[in-house]
């Protein structure tokens, strides 16, 4: 995994950094989590092909994580793209997108999903042969999700000068590193403990913006490998997190010490 924090300021930009927007890079597969002002200025200073983006998580409506949304799809138009884009997000996203396009006559010419998400308990949301998402809800003023993506187990690593000494055909190297044996021509069975090195360590992200200090979340992100977590305020400014829905940096220390 690797991870490209686009922006991570509160709500208004500044010269030097952008309110949120990630993109998280998993077996050569690009997520794009949140999408504020800025994202396709920061998108081009990281090198981020956009036509490699495909799936995008919204946590909220509030405009620092998606305002830069239409802004994108219509970048996708003029770039050529044609395939489908995959968008998920709360109620109402679907609306707010599509009738900004509209009001600009920018028919983007090319098929957008959105999902929409409203459950309140932690759900999967998507998945395929590399890795699963699932929502982590969270509590802010509006509806929240924070979004945990988890590796799924790796093949096993091919030790290929032992399968050359035994003159295994490497059409057979797939199978080898899904754990199956090897029957030589001659009847001998090589075991696929012989043949292979343990997986590599699969590895986890949770994505937790906007929120309040909940313990709630601790089960759902125990034992992640990395954790992104509101911290918008100091702990001597509390009051104004729980006013807004926000976190202290002490509180999100806190989630991370008990996760």
């Amino acid at each position: 995994m690797k991870l490209y924090i686009l922006g991570c300021y509160a709500a208004t930009p500044r010269s030097d950094t952008q309110p949120t927007a990630q993109v998280l890079e998993c077996r050569n597969q690009l997520f794009l989590i949140d999408c504020a002002e800025g994202t396709q200025v920061q998108l081009r200073r990281n090198k981020i092909k956009f036509s490699r983006i495909d799936h995008i998580f919204i946590s909220h409506l509030h405009g620092d994580h998606f305002f830069g949304l239409p802004g994108l799809l219509a970048t996708f138009r003029l770039l050529g793209r044609e395939k489908d884009i995959h968008i998920y997000g709360p109620e109402g996203l679907k609306e707010a997108i599509t009738g900004m396009l509209s009001l600009g006559e920018s028919e983007v010419g090319y098929p957008i999903n959105f999902h929409v998400l409203k459950k309140t308990e932690s759900v999967r949301i998507f998945e395929n042969e590399k890795l699963t998402v699932e929502t982590i809800p969270l509590s802010h003023r509006v509806y929240t999700n924070g979004f945990l993506f988890t590796e799924k187990p790796k093949d096993l690593g091919l030790n290929v000068e032992v399968a050359k000494k035994y003159g295994i055909d490497p059409s057979q190297y797939r199978n080898i590193k899904k754990g199956k044996d090897v029957i030589l021509d001659d009847g001998r069975r090589i075991p696929n403990s012989e043949l292979t090195f343990p997986p590599q360590k699969v590895k986890s992200y949770a994505f937790c913006c906007d929120t309040s200090y909940d313990t709630k979340i601790i089960p759902l992100i125990t034992g992640t490998d990395v954790m992104y977590h509101d911290a918008t305020f100091l702990d001597n400014e509390k009051h104004l997190a729980e006013k807004t829905g926000h976190s202290t940096a002490r509180e999100a220390a806190m989630i991370a010490r008990e996760s």
